[in-house]
């Protein structure tokens, strides 16, 4: 789990107590007087419950596992764990006649003795690694040489058509160096008549900042850093960007990519900008209107950047519940099953177990897959369950399934993400992050209805969270993904007590040795109440002819139009 997860990954003292699901929670009850299935000394249930759903997290975040390190013996657990529950539950492999798909990566590490030199009208100025700026390259290649590279501000770096909007408009980056804003106008100027106001669109995203600068043909790029605009501070970035990145091989990742790209401090970017006779400030305004042209800077960048590359490789796990009348076309659970690992030489315990992050997820998917399986009738639609890996260091393991999908892209109906369901007990609510994307969104609306509950934003709209986990690369492909978090007006203490326990998980477990399972404090029926509602809406696609897309406005569509452009009915508020 990323950033994204803050203000939902959340744990509250609350007492853990079965769940029995209520008629109005869908289909998945229908189930719930089959028998029982014997594994080992638990008895899995054929319905969504509390007890099976734990079960799965505390062998998942157990020490055992030992933090579900990508290439560690923590990942051979965890993928014959999932692999074998899959099997148990009746799934087919999903890769062909494997459960496996190998994933491969390098891992480059940038010498952070590099050091940016400026020639700033006719002035050198030399940026240090970490203090000034954080570079790095994704070209898998050990040395790269950026020499006078003439600097130019473009803005935000964006080109978006269907709004009307370019900042590349009239100026040829080709082997320049591009400087650009963090987010895009509509936060900058708080106006919500620009892209989609305070909340991050897209274009904001500082991945499709570089992938844009690469596709026009720029050798490096660099973005201005502001706390506000990114939604952290210079150390995230820092932090970030130091020791080991990781990336796909760049012939099994279509995406553009830059030669050289990275941050400024604001500090840093002020002083290039004053000593060109240029006004940082003002340009912000004018970036800000898309009337905006690029601006040369009266400066140019060098750079040797010396780097060490392995490569190395992981998996994800795969299982098929076959459609009994539309094999062909799917619906797609996924969770991410990496977490952080061991960290050696870390005094204490230094075993990132991961439970919420995201043990929650693969508990669910799993979940999920029992109650489809077992239900009285097969899906006409197929169910694949995907659990992926390196989410936590870039979205690797769903980027490389995107590039090479066990059931075509423009087969696949619908993506839904599970990433850090939160054990805090029910909720009145249930948060959608990027709420206003896609036509999935009408279905979850109407179940939840039922489960007399309501669809709300996530809490920081301004984060950007949606590109921030693995349905995204299904959704830059043009797939329509749902991704929900847990909600935070809990019927126990409403709203102050989701935020303290926010707060709470945020300062305490977050990314830290604290995340684990605890029956003490952990109350999932809040869980079993959101599983119950993505299973009907899977329940639905996958016993309908729909095909919900994008809504109008929204920059996915256009993928998703061009895939199917004779659309068959979509579905309906």
């Amino acid at each position: 789990m990323h950033i994204a997860m803050l203000s939902v990954a959340v744990l509250f003292l609350c007492a853990c107590s079965p769940h029995e699901t209520g008629p109005a929670s869908g289909p998945v009850t229908t189930a719930a007087t089959r028998t029982a299935i014997n594994v080992g000394d638990h008895a899995f249930q054929p319905t969504i419950n509390a007890a099976d759903f734990i079960a799965h997290v505390r062998t998942l975040s157990s020490d055992a596992f030992s933090g579900r390190g990508p290439g560690s013996p923590g990942e051979d657990k965890a993928i014959d764990y999932i692999q074998s529950q899959f099997s148990r539950i009746g799934l087919q492999p999903g890769n062909g006649n494997r459960w496996l798909q190998t994933v491969p990566m390098v891992e480059t590490t940038a010498d952070e003795s590099a050091v940016l030199h400026l020639n700033v009208a006719g002035t050198q100025q030399d940026l240090i690694f970490g203090r000034d700026m954080v570079v790095g390259t994704r070209t898998g290649q050990t040395q790269i040489n950026l020499k006078d590279s003439p600097m130019v501000f473009v803005g935000y770096g964006v080109d978006a058509p269907e709004r009307n909007w370019n900042d590349y408009a009239g100026i040829d980056v080709t082997g320049k160096t591009v400087v650009m804003l963090v987010n895009d106008p509509g936060f900058h100027s708080n106006d919500a008549r620009l892209f989609d106001g305070k909340r991050m669109s897209y274009y904001g995203r500082w991945t499709y900042k570089f992938e844009e600068a690469a596709r026009h043909g720029a050798a490096a790029a660099l973005i201005i850093h502001d706390t506000a605009g990114a939604s952290y501070g210079w150390d995230v970035v820092k932090n970030s960007w130091s020791g080991p990145q990781y990336d796909l091989p760049a012939k099994d990742d279509p995406t553009p990519r830059l030669p050289v790209q990275g941050w400024l401090t604001g500090e840093a970017a002020d002083t290039l900008f004053n000593a060109s006779g240029l006004n940082l400030a003002k340009l912000r305004d004018a970036a800000n209107r898309p009337e905006f042209k690029a601006v040369p800077i009266n400066a140019t960048a060098a750079l040797t950047l010396s780097s060490k590359t392995t490569e190395k490789r992981s998996h994800n796990v795969l299982g098929l519940l076959p459609g009994s009348e539309a094999p062909d076309q799917a619906i797609v659970y996924m969770a991410h099953w990496d977490h952080l690992g061991t960290h050696a030489g870390e005094p204490g315990d230094n075993t990132y177990n991961g439970a919420v992050d995201n043990a929650t997820g693969v508990a669910g998917i799993l979940e999920l897959a029992e109650a489809f399986r077992k239900a009285s009738t097969r899906p006409k639609r197929s169910i694949l369950f995907l659990a992926v890996t390196l989410e936590e260091s870039g979205l690797l393991g769903s980027k490389y399934y995107v590039a090479h999908p066990v059931i075509p892209l423009d087969s696949t109906v619908a993506v839904i993400n599970l990433d850090a369901l939160s054990p805090i007990g029910k909720a009145r609510d249930l948060t959608v992050v990027g709420k206003g994307s896609s036509q999935l969104e009408d279905l979850l609306k109407v179940v939840l209805n039922k489960q007399q509950r309501r669809m709300v934003d996530e809490s920081n709209t301004a984060a950007g969270y949606y590109f921030r986990s693995d349905h995204f690369n299904f959704a830059k492909a043009g797939v329509p993904a749902l991704y929900i978090a847990s909600g935070t007006d809990l019927l126990d203490g409403g709203h102050a007590a989701g935020d303290a326990a926010t707060k709470d998980y945020t300062d305490h477990r977050y990314h830290k040795p604290g995340d684990e399972y605890d029956a003490a404090t952990w109350n999932v029926d809040g869980i079993v109440q959101d599983l119950d509602a993505v299973y009907s809406v899977g329940d639905l696609l996958a016993n309908s002819g729909q095909w919900p897309n994008w809504y109008p406005g929204n920059p996915f569509k256009a993928a998703r139009d061009a895939m199917r452009p004779s659309q068959q009915p979509t579905a309906t508020k």
